[in-house]
């Protein structure tokens, strides 16, 4: 079984309260680190990643981010997926064919750019061209960001994941979706929902329950750890008694 393969049927889960859980490394120690702990897969973050290339969330250059998810997914023998944010303007085959290079196995792409939402039908065309140049090479997690723009109705988040489902999206991810609203997505949504977890809130198996398929932290871990360097290093700079 390829590392593409293996990575699709991880997300046929054994029941609810056992979503998939991919924790985001943003380096190639990180990766090494949750692939070490057990996790069977890993999910790269834009923001954990930008942050360690010394960029804002958005702003790293397309090269800079291949070359990142490159070094991750060569570092483990576990799939890794890449988020890939609104595919850095690249022509589909253009993409999948970097993405294969970097030797990952899933992209994560957003329906947003530039802090505007995309035409959903444009969109669920450009995911089409994308699952045709990628056929089963890629899994493709198709970001939904209604909620973080500010639009509540769930129903909306729903029109576009039952647009790029039909496009070919294997996963949908309502981000910034409410826990509570979840059941609703569930209810309305055929494929597997990619949930997003803080460190802070309900655990994956909570959100499992509630309808998620596969859980993912964005760069909630590489926070965590730049705040606990933070701590580590503010004791060094403490007067010695």
């Amino acid at each position: 079984m390829s590392k593409a393969e293996a990575f699709r049927a991880l997300h046929r889960r054994p029941g609810p309260a056992d979503p998939l859980v991919l924790p985001g490394p943003w380096d190639a120690v990180s990766a090494r680190i949750l692939a070490e702990a057990g996790f069977p897969a890993l999910a790269t973050p834009s923001e954990g990643v930008a942050a360690a290339l010394g960029y804002a969330d958005g702003a790293v250059p397309a090269d800079e981010m291949f070359a990142a998810v490159a070094r991750i997914a060569r570092t483990v023998d576990v799939p890794v997926s890449a988020d890939i944010e609104s595919g850095y303007g690249l022509p589909p085959r253009e993409l999948v064919e970097r993405l294969v290079e970097a030797g990952v196995v899933g992209c994560n792409v957003e329906d947003s750019a530039g802090g505007v939402l995309k035409d959903p039908r444009a969109h669920a065309e450009w995911l089409a061209e994308v699952r045709v140049a990628a056929g089963d090479r890629l899994f493709v997690n198709a970001r939904i960001d209604t909620f973080i723009h500010g639009i509540t109705d769930p129903e909306k988040a729903v029109e576009r994941a039952v647009l790029y489902g039909a496009a070919g999206a294997d996963c949908v991810y309502p981000i910034g979706a409410p826990p509570q609203v979840l059941p609703v997505l569930r209810s309305a949504i055929e494929g597997p929902i990619n949930a997003f977890a803080g460190l802070d809130g309900p655990d994956p198996a909570e959100l499992g329950e509630l309808g998620a398929t596969r859980v993912t932290f964005g760069g909630a871990l590489q926070q965590r750890a730049a705040d606990t360097l933070r701590g580590i290093v503010a004791g060094l700079r403490r007067p010695r008694t």
